[in-house]
């Protein structure tokens, strides 16, 4: 499945929601990864990140669509991830 996750979390927790989600996706900008994972990757990332937010504070997003979605981009591209083999 194709995952698209966004998040707003407490400055405290940001840079370990990011750390966490580069191991297992790509940082498309600010606050927002995507990629094709598995099933059993799914829940590893789900797990990951309930075990570092507060969610009583913070808010994630997770789209997962069936394929890559086609998507346009205006202005600059924070990290274009076509060159990923």
């Amino acid at each position: 499945m194709y995952v698209v996750i966004v998040y707003d979390v407490n400055v405290s927790r940001v840079n370990k929601v990011k750390k966490f989600l580069r191991q297992h996706l790509n940082w498309v900008q600010n606050s927002v990864f995507e990629g094709e994972i598995t099933k059993a990757e799914f829940e590893r990332i789900k797990d990951g990140l309930l075990n570092i937010i507060d969610e009583n504070e913070d808010s994630i997003i997770i789209y997962k669509l069936k394929s890559k979605p086609s998507r346009e981009i205006y202005g600059i591209e924070k990290n274009p991830i076509d060159d990923i083999i």
